[in-house]
């Protein structure tokens, strides 16, 4: 890395900027199909996607360190957590995925039935108590042969693999 170099060039930020928008994309998508396509998601999917909130201010934070010129081992060490978030995502998404096909029991917290969410805003009280997510043995939808927990595995072990592919080429800088 040359002292002239903008902060724009270096692999950190440009590793860091794609991670966190890569994040915000999954993650998003996952809203997409609970607000918009009604997919009621369970307690493991829920689940699922807390490393993605984590993940992604910590990868806006590592492009900002690059932005501001902190030590290169800060943006390197921030990029290496959001990959091990996308691990730890993934490694829920092989249980939830197991939990699915019936390779090992769910956790007794997951509810059997599947109700939808309310429309009707004046019972919304009422409502909470009887509405319960579906349950984590069933995949609400499958595409390709994977559910989401399927998919989530795919998506966190590419984002993870981005993102220590990151730290390398930081380093390398």
């Amino acid at each position: 890395m040359t002292a002239t170099s903008s902060p724009l060039t270096r692999p950190g930020f440009t590793y860091s900027l794609l991670l966190a928008i890569g994040m915000a994309a999954v993650v998003g998508t996952a809203l997409g199909f609970q607000y918009i396509g009604g997919y009621i998601p369970c307690a493991l999917c829920l689940l699922q996607r807390q490393p993605y909130y984590y993940a992604v201010p910590i990868a806006i934070l590592a492009a900002i360190s690059e932005l501001v010129g902190l030590p290169n081992w800060i943006t390197r060490a921030l990029i290496l957590a959001a990959g091990i978030l996308m691990l730890v995502t993934a490694g829920m998404g092989v249980y939830h995925a197991g939990v699915e096909w019936h390779f090992w029991p769910g956790p007794a917290t997951c509810s059997t039935t599947a109700s939808s969410m309310t429309t009707n805003a004046g019972d919304l009280l009422g409502e909470l108590n009887t509405i319960k997510g579906p349950s984590c043995t069933d995949a609400a939808l499958r595409v390709l042969g994977l559910s989401f927990a399927g998919w989530n595995v795919i998506a966190g072990i590419l984002l993870a693999a981005f993102a220590f592919a990151g730290v390398r080429r930081a380093a390398s800088a």
